[in-house]
């Protein structure tokens, strides 16, 4: 009978999903995988491996990164964002995102944080509506009459 669980040195998808947000934490944190690396006394390529999720992290240095990334460590098992056509590290490409992401992990209070959250997804929403707006050709009557 064949055994259902990997053996102890495969990793699993959902090493690659904590590797890939320690990727997208760190690069949000404007950290280097060698200076994650040298914080957490390993070399950059074990962050590398972590990273891509060839390697499995340890709950001991997930905690490391954790507090040397100032999030908890849940975050990393948090799920993908439903809507998003783009991955991690590709939205932090976008001018201003990293940015954006510092000044709001700066931001101690929860209730602000959400407001911020709240306000940032309604001028999300506003720009997709006048892009629409934008995009859709206008009719022989409007055209006439402008």
């Amino acid at each position: 009978m064949a055994n259902p669980t990997p053996k102890p040195k495969q990793t699993t998808a959902i090493d690659h999903g904590v590797g890939s947000r320690i990727a997208f934490l760190r690069a949000a944190n404007g950290l280097s995988q060698s200076a994650l690396a040298s914080a957490l006394g390993v070399s950059f390529q074990q962050v590398q491996k972590y990273e891509t999720g060839k390697n499995r992290v340890g709950a001991g240095r997930l905690q490391a990164i954790a507090e040397r990334l100032g999030v908890p460590v849940s975050s990393f098992f948090e799920p993908e964002p439903e809507a998003s056509t783009e991955n991690g590290p590709a939205l932090l490409r976008v001018a201003g995102a990293v940015e954006i992401l510092r000044a709001y992990n700066q931001i101690a209070d929860d209730q602000m944080r959400r407001d911020v959250l709240s306000l940032v997804k309604s001028a999300a929403r506003i720009g997709q509506l006048r892009s629409a707006d934008e995009a859709a050709p206008q009719s022989p009557t409007a055209t006439r009459n402008a």
